[in-house]
């Protein structure tokens, strides 16, 4: 098991005005055995936190310990 380090960057926009899009950024350290279950983990909560945002880009930058 190794503690990951993951940024997901996530931009949410107005349903009815496209050009009004807010951007914002969360840092994660997530517990797993892989990399794509960080990646798998980071984008449910992410999207539990954050569940008006239109999309998701998920970086798993390193391991922790």
């Amino acid at each position: 098991m190794h503690t990951y380090e993951v940024f997901v960057d996530m931009k949410e926009c107005d349903k009815d005005n496209f050009a009004a899009c807010r951007v914002m950024e969360t840092r994660y350290e997530i517990n797993a055995d892989a990399h794509t279950i960080a990646y798998d983990t980071a984008l449910t909560q992410a999207g539990t936190e954050f569940p008006n945002a239109t999309e998701y880009d998920i970086r798993v930058t390193r391991i922790l310990r």
